[in-house]
């Protein structure tokens, strides 16, 4: 079937792309402006403009070279990426002024002839390739090509609410259709994707979206009912809903984070997810974690890390990222590693996770932790290496430690 393009499309599609490259706004806040834009697009409107222009943002480095345009993108140039991505999938460009004269044989030329060079053909900055080689050698090209393949809606199942067929059956009557997911007990991944939102079995907090490899991590942590778990960097909250969902609604999870905001977030979805021993603090101090040293039976760092195992779904953060930035973040890392392990009870245990592919933000900062005084007390008993590669999701790291008894 042709796709046949619609100017208005086509437009707040290139206005989207003005946003995110020359405003470096977040992809998905600018697509949330974006689509509400219209009341009479339908979804197949809609997720025209957001593939799109997702797809744009995450070829952009092939697709400039091929259109030979440069930082920062005029409105002509953002229109000749536009025609680049449309001559490559194929699509019969229209008579528009804005799309004149393009040399499509040549488009379609440059391609093959950059798609034997990995930075170009994968779509990366240099530092980051050449950060990729040096700390994954060989592997690199499996898996930086896998992170560039766009990813699967998966959802976790609220157990608290629902089991697993259900969900499945309710969808099912939404023509939604689903499967299981070996190794992963409460995930669904979408066979197509579908506006999943807008069903009565979310608004009932029957499910959550998340990565599988996302929901490997608070299996890992493995809480029981009745324990005192602290998940130490929250965020909006979704690994602090599945270790509520593990523990049965019995005994205490805190959710800690720097930003109230994200905790408020949180706090909705729980009320949605009928969570109940969810209890939020935000660390305005360090009395904070003082309070809380060896008061926990597990602790979950699930650390601020570079993201680079999530390219699938924030394919901007390749643009976003710096060498500087992930100097500051592996620094962090250390310093929360140093500070929240003392949480841990002794004879309690600690996860640390990361959403990231890179060594020197995950086994080697775990081996560096064990080495420190602030490590010494702990064994690692063990860890976890999720490749997009092999797994065809995230990229995760997580390992479990215990703190020896006193």
């Amino acid at each position: 079937m042709q796709t046949k393009l619609h100017r208005n499309l086509v437009f707040a599609t290139v206005d989207s792309l003005d946003l995110i490259f020359n405003e470096k706004k977040q992809a998905d806040k600018v697509l949330r402006g974006t689509l509400k834009r219209d009341k009479r697009w339908g979804s197949r409107d809609r997720s025209f403009i957001a593939e799109t222009t997702y797809d744009i943002v995450r070829w952009k480095r092939l697709y400039a070279e091929i259109a030979e345009v440069k930082e920062p993108f005029d409105r002509p140039n953002l229109f000749r990426l536009f025609t680049v991505w449309a001559t490559l999938n194929g699509i019969k460009l229209p008579d528009w002024k804005q799309l004149e004269d393009t040399p499509v044989r040549r488009i379609k030329g440059r391609f093959d002839e950059l798609s034997k060079i990995r930075k170009y053909r994968e779509s990366i900055p240099d530092w980051l390739d050449e950060l990729g080689e040096k700390e994954l050698g060989k592997r690199w090209d499996a898996e930086i090509s896998a992170l560039n393949q766009l990813a699967d809606v998966v959802l976790r199942v609220n157990p608290l609410k629902a089991t697993v067929e259900q969900v499945q059956n309710e969808l099912n009557d939404l023509e939604i259709e689903t499967e299981t997911i070996a190794g992963v007990p409460h995930a669904l991944k979408l066979k197509e994707r579908a506006n999943i939102f807008s069903t009565e079995a979310f608004k009932n907090g029957w499910f959550e979206v998340q990565d599988a490899s996302s929901q490997l991590v608070a299996q890992l942590l493995d809480p029981k009912p009745g324990m005192r778990v602290i998940d130490a960097c929250a965020g909006a909250g979704g690994k602090s809903l599945h270790i509520a969902a593990l523990m049965e609604n019995k005994g205490q999870v805190i959710s800690m984070d720097l930003y109230e905001n994200k905790l408020n977030e949180l706090k909705r979805r729980a009320r949605r997810n009928g969570a109940f021993n969810i209890e939020t603090r935000v660390i305005d101090s360090t009395k904070v974690i003082k309070k809380l040293i060896e008061k926990a039976d597990k602790v979950l760092i699930d650390a601020p890390c570079s993201g680079l195992g999530v390219l699938k779904r924030n394919p901007d953060t390749k643009w976003k990222t710096t060498p500087d930035f992930l100097e500051k973040v592996t620094r962090t890392q250390a310093e929360l590693l140093d500070s929240y392990s003392r949480m841990v009870k002794p004879g309690g245990q600690l996860v640390y996770a990361t959403c990231s592919i890179l060594p020197s933000e995950n086994d080697k900062q775990v081996k560096a932790f064990l080495k420190r005084d602030s490590g010494k007390e702990f064994d690692l008993i063990k860890d976890k290496k999720v490749w997009p590669s092999e797994s065809g999701f995230d990229g995760f790291y997580m390992a479990l430690l215990q703190k020896k008894e006193s």
